[in-house]
């Protein structure tokens, strides 16, 4: 087939494009052409294709930009991308359309194609989000709340409640976007939507789409699954016993969704530091417990919350210091091999998060997950097989966890590790997810020959 990927960013950003590449690789491996459709960039990878990517467009910096109501209306309609797009369809003529994250950059534009509308080749997009139902993508309110009042189709809830980045004018300009795809009717034009989790299906059902949806897991590359195995320590008790330190991890953006001031706080409580921990108690097994002194914390990333981050922890004490260690931001093998020496990764999200690499990439790594009970995180997180699993926000809860974790003896830990293996080699192959959406592809094709 000839398969045609579209994305508004073409360098590795985060989930979405690490999908988006691993996708071509593997359509590639089964002998398919793919061609790309994107945005420009300094950063973007070597593509044939970067002929036709539209201009560069920022819509995260300055609200200024939006005065003009020129600059305002790409945000929901480019005819610059559109025009773009036809003349990379004249030349390469797909068989299937794939999109990924598309919206403010690119556009659904796009679907207003001649060649389009001609041919009537089918249209498959993969959500990474929540932009179908929300205008500010995440299904959290200005408030920091989870919410589903935009599941009502009325999107001015998120000029209400100043849902983006909080400003009025960007959830403003957001709501038009909504509104103007609503009654564009642009997702009819769509003509399956893969959902990462089986969460995001739920939601997107609830929301409206339910015809036209199917659920298929995030995957990871056969090199990335042969790096985890490579890193993977699986003498992580003979280590402690040579004096190494285990370790939680946590890597990610540093930021309120992510949970991370509660993973601190239930850090220092389980831990028994400073008045940082604050005053929660929990009633669970480690209510009257606190972790052995050996136990650290360790922090990759980076993101707006660190200044506060490290106030938190200093406010804890040197002892606290000592043992939270902010390591800033990491990347490939240098991240790996902190995920491989970790005794537990902690996906702590406070917002409905889909299907995370870091999950998979913990697991790939034999370091299981203590987990979230929000989103797609569960969906990782076979309880006392592959990790634990604690109530989103719940700083007592996550102490527990944290207590039930580090009391993990050997032969037990052993057990889930392979468990960890076990996982991704049934649900998280390159190939098999591959040769799947083939599968669904030629469905639509075939659907489509028939009139269908």
């Amino acid at each position: 087939m000839r398969i045609l990927l579209v994305n508004k960013y073409f360098y590795r950003k985060g989930g979405a494009e690490t999908y988006f590449f691993a996708l071509a690789e593997g359509l590639r491996a089964l002998g398919h052409d793919v061609a790309f459709f994107s945005m420009q960039h300094p950063n973007n990878e070597p593509s044939y294709w970067s002929k036709y990517f539209v201009s560069e467009k920022d819509y995260v910096g300055d609200i200024s930009a939006f005065k003009k109501v020129q600059e305002a209306s790409t945000l929901i309609y480019s005819f610059e991308a559109r025009r773009k797009f036809e003349a990379l369809l004249e030349e390469f003529k797909p068989d299937v359309i794939h999109m990924n994250n598309v919206h403010r950059q690119l556009t659904l534009s796009i679907l207003d194609a001649p060649y389009l509308k001609k041919y009537h080749v089918p249209v498959v997009y993969t959500a990474h989000d929540y932009i179908l139902l929300c205008p500010a993508y995440t299904m959290v309110n200005g408030r920091g709340e989870v919410c589903d009042a935009c599941l009502d189709k009325h999107f001015i809830h998120a000029t209400k409640n100043v849902c983006v980045k909080g400003s009025r004018t960007k959830s403003a300009l957001a709501t038009m976007e909504a509104e103007f795809l609503k009654f564009h009717h642009a997702y009819s034009k769509i003509d399956l939507i893969i959902a990462p989790s089986q969460f995001m299906k739920s939601k997107l059902d609830e929301g409206g789409f339910a015809s036209k949806i199917v659920a298929m897991q995030n995957f990871l590359t056969d090199s990335q699954i042969a790096m985890g195995a490579r890193v993977a320590n699986t003498h992580k008790f003979e280590d402690a016993q040579a004096g190494a330190r285990p370790y939680f991890l946590f890597f990610g953006r540093l930021s309120k969704e992510k949970g991370i001031f509660t993973l601190v706080k239930a850090f220092l409580q389980a831990a028994g530091l400073g008045k940082g921990a604050g005053s929660e108690t929990g009633a669970g097994a480690g209510h009257n417990e606190v972790l052995p002194d050996t136990w650290d914390l360790h922090i990759v990333g980076d993101g707006p919350e660190r200044e506060a981050i490290e106030r938190l922890i200093a406010s804890a004490g040197p002892q606290a210091e000592s043992r939270i260690h902010l390591l800033g931001y990491k990347n490939g093998e240098d991240l790996q091999r902190e995920v491989g020496n970790a005794r537990f990764s902690v996906l702590s999200s406070e917002w409905r998060e889909n299907m995370p690499y870091s999950g998979l990439e913990s697991l790939a790594a034999q370091t299981p997950i203590i987990g979230a009970r929000i989103g797609g995180i569960p969906e990782l997180v076979e309880e006392d097989k592959t990790g634990f699993t604690f109530e989103s926000g719940n700083i007592a809860d996550l102490k527990d966890c944290l207590l039930k974790a580090a009391a993990v003896d050997e032969d037990i830990y052993g057990t889930m590790q392979r468990r960890c293996i076990e996982y991704v080699t049934l649900r998280c192959g390159q190939q098999a997810y591959a040769e799947q959406l083939v599968d669904r592809y030629a469905k639509l094709l075939n659907s489509g020959k028939n009139g269908n």
